[in-house]
């Protein structure tokens, strides 16, 4: 068997006295869709932001069975990993090409600037081409010269995401996709995790149980910053301990 695309050891993180994460071990398989859920607060996006650079921590990294160093925000996409946020994140007053077109700078040789400038024509017209395609997975190349700041809010994570593909990731991780959806559009999200997994491997934060429970390979349950279950769906969902996390414990002795 293949090594792990990612695993992480022994994770922990602190903020001043505070224990955010402690002794975390995840892996990710290749072509695997793994849901990270828990209560509010359990730790879950703390430990996105530690694969992404965004907190100091301790503990081991492999990438592709080899030990790597905790990675800073700028070596993500050279590194096969890419990210969405909660709140979209994306430049309101820029059309959405553009926004697509900040994820395509891995294969601008003289950066997004110098193409937007026009100093560079040949560079310029590749990453309108990547990030193109990119909308096409999403569905979204009929909006491409509209501004963000005109779209409702369903279609602008999908053009999150299509920000988030264009670099053409190994490991995507998702942050809460359904979270402000209507049940239309987390149908949607949840047959676009289930195509796209086969192109990369999905490290996925959600709070929609239903969005979990359907694409998700795995799941690992997170309660103050610690593991407490882990499994196919049917297992953590019958865990006690998961019970008691989400509904008290009062929950378990019924």
């Amino acid at each position: 068997m293949s090594a792990p695309l990612l695993s992480i050891k022994n994770l922990g993180v602190h903020f001043g006295g505070l224990a955010a994460l402690s002794n975390v071990d995840l892996t990710l398989n290749s072509g695997e869709v793994v849901g990270l859920i828990g209560p509010n607060g359990a730790g879950k996006t703390t430990l996105f932001n530690a694969i992404s650079g965004l907190v100091d921590c301790q503990g081991t990294l492999e990438l592709d069975g080899k030990t790597h160093d905790w990675p800073k925000p700028d070596q993500l996409v050279n590194l096969g990993i890419s990210r969405t946020l909660q709140g979209v994140g994306l430049f309101p007053d820029m059309t959405v090409l553009e926004n697509v077109m900040v994820g395509a700078t891995k294969f601008a040789r003289g950066g997004l600037i110098r193409a937007a400038l026009g100093l560079d024509g040949r560079t310029e017209k590749a990453l309108r081409e990547q990030a193109m395609e990119a909308l096409a997975k999403v569905s979204c190349t009929s909006i491409a010269d509209r501004k963000v700041e005109s779209l409702p809010y369903p279609i602008t994570k999908r053009v999150a995401i299509a920000r988030a593909l264009v670099s053409d990731p190994k490991i995507l991780l998702l942050d809460e996709p359904a979270g402000g959806l209507g049940a239309e559009d987390i149908e949607w999200m949840n047959g676009f995790i289930k195509a796209i997994s086969g192109r990369c491997s999905i490290l996925i934060v959600e709070h929609h149980m239903d969005v979990v429970m359907s694409v998700c390979d795995r799941i690992y349950v997170l309660n103050f910053g610690k593991v407490i279950a882990s499994g196919d769906g049917a297992s953590v969902r019958n865990n006690p301990e998961v019970i008691a996390a989400y509904l008290g414990s009062a929950a378990v002795k019924k």
